[in-house]
């Protein structure tokens, strides 16, 4: 059986597969009876010449029209609109699942009273949201990777407007609660999938400003959730905080139907050998046999098969896999472990905002919903922010050659603004008392917003460039942690502020946060050494 390698290799002609060849003495050559050959198929692999015989030869058909593949080129190959415009629809999606997570506080006078449960039980409501958002990304990132990006991408998004629709409609707490864990099932393919459609687009050095703007429309549109939503609850009913979300999500899945092009390599490269392979037969229908391959004089019938559909496993492996494998490397690797333990304690401290920002401002700021709402503006500016200064920081950084080709060079930046967030949580809890303006604890909410952002940034880079081929199952690790202690969160937030008091809770964070500082400090300085110690990090791509 023949190797790609060996044949495409010196092929000459050009990559067209419908160009026609001189016309040919049959009697010399009859290709009909050679036996098949089934070569090995690459994106940039040079395609060879068919065997048609133009005019047709007596018991020939004309030769039918061959395929258009320019559909199939590679990702990396797209013209820069494409990309844009993948990566903006990417992130407009992804502020719409983190618009999901805080639309749900301020319903929460109406709908407490309403269904006579208490806040604690309500905020179940995020808890389930984000259990079902760690979850469902196990299951369905195997799916992606037999069927692509996009099938996912409409299916769930048709999954998250029908589920939104039914949070808006309810009448009862228990269907409530089940229409947001399908909604978290729904978002998820919004944020967890987009790192990867990134990175089927752009080459590593290239992921900066995308993963940048990914991470900002997901802080973005959490703190845009609550600073919207209390204006509706303030103004109409709670149920067109629902309903509003649907219409916008809806439009959005049907860009997605129209405008969303397939990303993963593997999966288009299995649709272009199945229709070269589907051209082939059709010539061969037509009695046009071979293809014509380098300088060798006489025809071969082939056909084209995918060494990633060889090695792939069956469904339930892939599946069983995408559940074992995060969390075996979640406790074999303590890269990913810290990384973590990192990122989810900053997510954690970004839904416990969605409590704390309430019971401060009302309790000492005698704020109403609508002013309360607003103060999430801050995290929306402070998203914004961050956003632009991780852009530029890292051009101006290459520009002038200033960062080392390893993946440690993630972590310079990191290191200095991830000390933001305890900074905002130390700020937020001794300026929150009422002899104090309240622009102060508002102005602390954008500064702790733009240290998990830095966070947020920096493990997603970091564990792309350190696991490589297995970077989809570590960020699948923290991604799950990050979601599930997020939930968890809400939680408790009325308990602890009120029993520990405002500043004291708050300032229990903030040291937690400044600990958890040290952390890219460590792999900053002996990163190097602890990922040759690791079999997984030190393995490169194939």
């Amino acid at each position: 059986m023949a190797s790609i390698s060996s044949d495409s290799s010196s092929t000459q002609r050009e990559s067209n597969p419908h160009t026609p060849t001189p016309a040919y003495d049959e009697k010399k050559v009859d290709a009909s009876s050679y036996e098949i050959e089934h070569l090995y198929l690459e994106l940039d692999t040079t395609l060879p010449t068919p065997w048609i015989t133009a005019p047709p030869a007596p018991g020939q058909s004309p030769a039918p029209e061959a395929p258009s593949l320019e559909k199939y080129i590679s990702p990396f190959l797209w013209p820069k609109w494409r990309k844009s415009m993948m990566t903006w629809i990417s992130c407009a999606v992804t502020a719409l699942a983190g618009y999901s997570a805080g639309e749900i506080t301020p319903a929460s006078g109406p709908l407490t009273e309403e269904w006579d449960i208490s806040a604690v039980v309500y905020n179940l409501g995020i808890t389930l949201f984000c259990v079902g958002f760690a979850l469902a990304p196990m299951v369905l990132a195997p799916f992606s990777e037999i069927n692509g990006r996009r099938p996912i991408f409409v299916a769930s998004g048709v999954l998250f407007v029908a589920s939104i629709v039914a949070c808006g409609g309810t009448r009862v707490f228990g269907g409530f609660l089940v229409a947001r864990f399908l909604q978290g099932i729904g978002g998820s393919t919004f944020s967890t999938m987009v790192g990867g459609v990134i990175s089927d687009i752009y080459h590593a050095h290239d992921r900066n400003t995308p993963m940048a703007l990914f991470a900002g429309a997901a802080l973005f549109g959490t703190g845009l959730a609550p600073l919207l939503s209390s204006v509706i609850v303030q103004h109409t009913t709670w149920r067109w905080i629902y309903y509003s979300h649907a219409i916008v999500s809806a439009v959005f899945v049907a860009v997605i139907f129209f405008f969303f092009k397939e990303t993963r390599g593997s999966v288009l490269l299995s649709r272009k050998a199945n229709a070269l392979n589907k051209y082939y037969d059709q010539l061969e229908a037509a009695g046009h046999y071979g293809v014509l391959i380098g300088d060798h004089p006489n025809p071969r019938r082939i056909r084209w098969k995918v060494q990633a559909d060889e090695q792939r496993e069956s469904l339930v492996q892939m599946i069983s896999i995408s559940l074992y494998r995060p969390f075996h490397m979640l406790i074999t690797e303590p890269v990913v472990f810290f990384f973590s333990l990192w990122v989810s304690f900053s997510w954690a401290v970004l839904y416990l905002q969605f409590g704390s920002i309430p019971l401060v401002f009302e309790t000492n700021h005698n704020f109403n919903l609508e002013q309360t709402g607003a103060v999430f503006t801050s995290m929306c500016v402070g998203a914004l922010l961050i956003t632009i200064i991780s852009i530029y920081q890292e051009k101006l950084a290459t520009s002038f050659n200033l960062l080392p080709k390893t993946p440690e060079s993630r972590l310079y930046f990191v290191c200095i603004e991830s000390i933001l967030m305890p900074i905002g949580l130390f700020w937020f809890g001794w300026t929150s008392s009422s002899s104090i303006h309240w622009i102060s604890p508002t102005m602390a909410i954008g500064c702790a917003t733009m240290g998990i952002f830095s966070v947020y940034l920096a493990v997603f880079n970091y564990l792309a460039d350190t696991y490589h081929r297995y970077a989809s199952s570590a960020i699948a690790a923290q991604s799950c942690c990050r979601n599930l202690l997020g939930g968890v969160f809400p939680l408790v937030t009325h308990a602890m502020f009120n029993n520990l008091g405002f500043p004291e809770a708050s300032s229990l964070l903030g040291a937690i946060g400044a600990v958890l500082c040290l952390v890219p400090w460590v792999l900053a300085v002996y990163g190097e050494r602890i990922r040759g110690g690791s079999r997984l990090a030190s393995e490169l791509a194939k």
